[in-house]
């Protein structure tokens, strides 16, 4: 149990840098909360701070997620009689919480996209591929950064259905009540701008600023 216990309170922690809100006061001397949409997130970022720091809170984000897992990994290895595949999952979930309810920043954050990419990039490289490309052409065509991350967030427990290969680890429980559970985060993080998309008043972005 303590193992559990260990990996959850470290990734919640992960979880809780809220680069965009250091970022963006070490840039542009504000809290990026204060500013465009509210959130703590690359894309307000990019709108509210620019290029520059959006990049940094998008590498930022991500690597808190691949840290989680990672972690997890090297306490599941330590914690001989521990289910490794629900460290795991634990770590995911725990670090998307932590981006979303930072303990550090009042619990206010973002909406966990980059840092669930990142979550899934580690847990199953070929799906977390495969979600990242589907969000890029939907971002792409669409121009709305938000239809990309709802639309990878409903494929990723779909992929877990039926691709059963390249877990970092394949020791325990079944990842599938753990990529609903994250999917769900995600789009409950994100129900104002799908009441947004469907009644066609999104925003969009401009990919040649």
């Amino acid at each position: 149990m303590a193992s559990y216990i260990i990996v959850v309170i470290i990734a919640y922690l992960l979880g809780s840098i809220s680069f965009s809100v250091i970022i963006s006061k070490k840039l542009a001397g504000f809290d990026v909360r204060e500013k465009g949409s509210g959130n703590a997130g690359a894309t307000n970022m990019l709108r509210s701070v620019g290029v520059k720091g959006a990049v940094l809170t998008l590498i930022g984000d991500c690597l808190k997620g691949v840290i989680a897992i990672l972690v997890a990994v090297i306490v599941g290895k330590i914690a001989k009689n521990a289910d490794k595949a629900l460290l795991v999952q634990l770590a995911g979930i725990a670090v998307v919480l932590g981006h979303t309810f930072p303990i550090f920043f009042n619990f206010k954050g973002g909406k966990g996209v980059a840092t669930a990419l990142g979550v899934v990039l580690v847990t199953n490289w070929q799906i977390g591929l495969i979600c990242l490309v589907f969000a890029l052409v939907l971002m792409a065509l669409s121009r709305m950064v938000s239809l990309g991350s709802v639309g990878a967030c409903v494929l990723f427990p779909v992929l877990v259905l039926f691709i059963k290969s390249n877990y970092i680890v394949t020791e325990g429980s079944s990842y599938l009540i753990y990529s609903i559970i994250l999917a769900v985060i995600v789009a409950f993080n994100h129900r104002s701008n799908i009441k947004r998309l469907l009644t066609g008043t999104e925003n969009k972005i401009s990919f040649k600023k």
